[in-house]
C-alpha cells in the first residue's frame, strides 16, 4: 500500500461499496473505488482484496442467510464485475515473467468471482493468466492442459456440493497429465473441507494476494 493510501478507511469504504452493490448503483460503486481509492493512492490490488472481496463475501453471507434474494445477489455481483473491469485499466503494465497460469472453475461451479480475483492478482504480478471462468467441463480442462500446457493450474470451488467435481478434476489431471503440474485449489467450499489439499496432494490458495503471488512464484520456480 502506498503512503498516500495509509489514511484510507478501507472498512468504511467497503460499507459504502456494499451499499452501492445492494442498490445496484454501478456508477456510485465506480466513483467510490476511483475517487476514494485510486485518486487517494490505493493500489488496485488493495481495493480488490480489501474492499471488493469483503463486500462480495458479505453479499454471499446475506444470500446464505436469506436476507437477500438470488436476484439481488446477482445484481450485486454484476456491480462488482463492472468495477473489476474498470480497475483493470488502472494497473500499471507489469513486465511478463514468462509463466503461464490457467485459472478454472470446476465443472458445475457457476460462481466465478473468486477465480476472477485470483486471475487479476496474478496478472498484476506479471504472470500470463488464462482465465476460463465458470463451469468448465473437466474434459475441456484436460484438453486445454494437453494442447497448451500451463505451468500451474488453479481450480476454484465456491459451493460445497462441487467439491466432488474438484476431487474428480484433480484425479483425472493426475491420471492423464501427471504429477509434475502444480495444482492450486481455492474457494469458499474449502472451509468445509480444510484438509482437502493435503488429501489430494495439492496446494491451497492463500486469501492474501501477496501471499498467493508468493506461493505461485514458489510453485512455478520464479525467483
Amino acid at each position: 500500500m502506498s503512503a498516500e493510501a495509509e489514511g484510507i478507511d478501507f472498512v468504511a469504504l467497503t460499507e459504502r461499496f456494499l451499499a452501492a452493490q445492494l442498490a445496484g448503483d454501478r456508477r456510485e460503486a465506480l466513483r467510490l473505488v476511483v475517487e476514494d481509492g485510486i485518486a487517494r493512492g490505493a493500489r488496485v490490488i488493495d481495493l480488490q482484496a480489501r474492499v471488493i472481496r469483503p463486500a462480495q463475501q458479505e453479499i454471499g453471507r446475506l444470500w446464505q442467510t436469506n436476507r437477500v434474494s438470488i436476484a439481488q445477489e446477482h445484481l450485486a455481483t454484476a456491480v462488482s464485475q463492472v468495477v473489476m473491469a474498470r480497475l483493470f485499466e488502472f494497473v500499471s503494465p507489469t513486465p511478463r515473467n514468462g509463466v503461464v497460469v490457467a485459472v478454472v472453475c470446476v465443472e458445475g461451479e457457476l460462481h466465478d468471482f473468486p477465480a476472477r480475483l485470483v486471475a487479476d492478482y496474478l496478472d498484476h504480478a506479471g504472470f500470463t493468466v488464462r482465465y476460463f471462468g465458470a463451469n468448465v467441463p473437466t474434459d475441456e480442462t484436460l484438453m486445454m492442459l494437453k494442447s497448451d500446457p500451463p505451468r500451474l493450474l488453479a481450480l476454484s470451488t465456491t459451493m460445497s456440493f462441487n467439491v466432488a467435481a474438484l476431487r474428480d478434476t484433480v484425479r483425472r489431471v493426475r491420471a492423464e497429465i501427471g504429477a509434475t503440474l502444480p495444482i492450486l485449489i481455492g474457494g469458499h467450499a474449502l472451509q468445509w473441507s480444510p484438509d482437502l489439499a493435503l488429501e489430494l496432494g495439492v496446494e491451497t490458495a492463500p486469501s492474501s494476494p501477496d501471499e498467493l503471488i508468493e506461493v505461485v512464484r514458489q510453485l512455478t520456480r520464479i525467483s
